[in-house]
């Protein structure tokens, strides 16, 4: 079931499915804004039980089973490892999102209806142009908090329906107007073009939160993974340029560093759908050169830190991103950040997004919309 996708990937917009994306790559080759074409499923974890059909792989020993299920049928596609191709042949695999929408469809699981309304933005750029999908909740006259979303991919694979989960679910159950950014990918557009588009967008909603029906003084930024560094930036650049800084961010498995020798990139070096390849091949894919990743920017555990709001990190244990979590956490606390942590064991990389099917995903959308709720009061 190979769609062709375009550019980062597929499926869960519609309706959401909290699913979330992976690094991997992706698949469809629309992208809709409207809500009038639900597909994907926005939700909770169902009832029925999902068990995987073979032994815990040797990588990850501690996997839950729901876990596990969504793995097996991501390997069940058959596609190539990612670090062997094309970022163009990447974004045409098979996510994780894919597999969870597969997982419902197999199990008969309810998808929930919507209780947000879409619409989709383009924003000039410099350089260009980008894509916004702006989610508002069905009820309520607002204004609403706003959140500023970043979807994960390495800065080069995935897109805006292969996170909608991540992205619906947040504007669900936060009652929030959620804007998800689709940043320009590389290697087309390199470093430091997703950080400049992540910016751009938040400068955007700031300046427009009234005509989306949205409160510009109860402004957060979430983002998983390479959108968790770009969230975090965004924070920086903010209060580098004496606008207005998010009242919270949220960052979840984010990438905040360069040494790849950590010991959970050593212990999860082979695991799925992240592995020490795929970090190698994105990083490549990115930067202009190797000596970036030294840059603050990419290494935020080498970033001025101080002043940034109240930070929410969420990372998952078998996950070469943990300890790159752990790390932004410690160095941000050292620079007077309040800091709210939790670690989710048995999961992998990009389970956020998994809700549906993973009672881990849905504690921890439950965990990131209780602290953003906190913050907007």
């Amino acid at each position: 079931m190979k769609r062709n996708s375009l550019k980062m990937a597929s499926a869960i917009f519609a309706v959401a499915i909290s699913v979330s994306a992976c690094n991997s790559g992706s698949k469809s080759t629309t992208t809709t804004d409207s809500t009038t074409t639900d597909t994907t499923i926005t939700g909770s974890a169902s009832t029925t039980a999902i068990k995987p059909a073979g032994p815990a792989p040797e990588w990850g020993k501690t996997i839950k089973p729901e876990m596990q299920a969504v793995i097996e049928k991501l390997v069940s596609y058959g596609d190539k490892p990612l670090e062997t191709l094309s970022a163009v042949d990447a974004r045409k695999n098979h996510t994780p999102t894919d597999a969870v929408m597969d997982l419902v469809k197999e199990n008969n699981i309810t998808i929930p209806a919507a209780k947000v309304d879409t619409m989709g933005k383009d924003i000039d750029v410099a350089g260009g142009k980008i894509h916004l999908r702006i989610y508002t909740p069905k009820t309520g006259s607002g204004p609403f908090p706003l959140i500023v979303y970043y979807h994960g991919g390495g800065f080069v694979i995935a897109n805006l329906d292969v996170y909608n989960a991540s992205a619906q679910g947040l504007a669900e159950q936060v009652g929030a107007v959620v804007v998800s950014v689709a940043y320009r990918l590389a290697p087309e557009n390199k470093f430091p073009t997703a950080h400049n588009d992540a910016f751009a967008a938040y400068e955007w909603a700031v300046k427009n939160a009234s005509t989306i029906k949205a409160d510009p003084a109860k402004i957060a930024v979430v983002g998983e993974s390479a959108g968790g560094n770009l969230a975090a930036n965004v924070s920086i650049m903010a209060r580098d340029k004496k606008i207005m800084i998010p009242v919270h961010e949220v960052l979840v498995y984010p990438i905040a560093q360069a040494n790849m020798n950590t010991e959970s990139y050593k212990m999860n070096a082979n695991a799925k759908p992240l592995n020490k390849a795929m970090m190698a091949w994105f990083t490549q894919k990115y930067l202009n050169t190797m000596i970036e990743a030294q840059n603050p920017k990419i290494s935020l555990v080498n970033a001025n830190l101080k002043g940034l709001p109240p930070t929410t990190i969420i990372t998952a244990e078998i996950d070469p991103l943990h300890d790159d979590g752990v790390m932004l956490a410690d160095k941000l606390k050292a620079a007077g950040v309040k800091v709210d942590s939790k670690n989710y064991d048995g999961v992998t990389h990009e389970f956020f997004g998994m809700a549906i099917v993973v009672p881990e995903a849905k504690a921890a959308q439950a965990y990131a919309a209780d602290q953003l709720k906190a913050a907007f009061k």
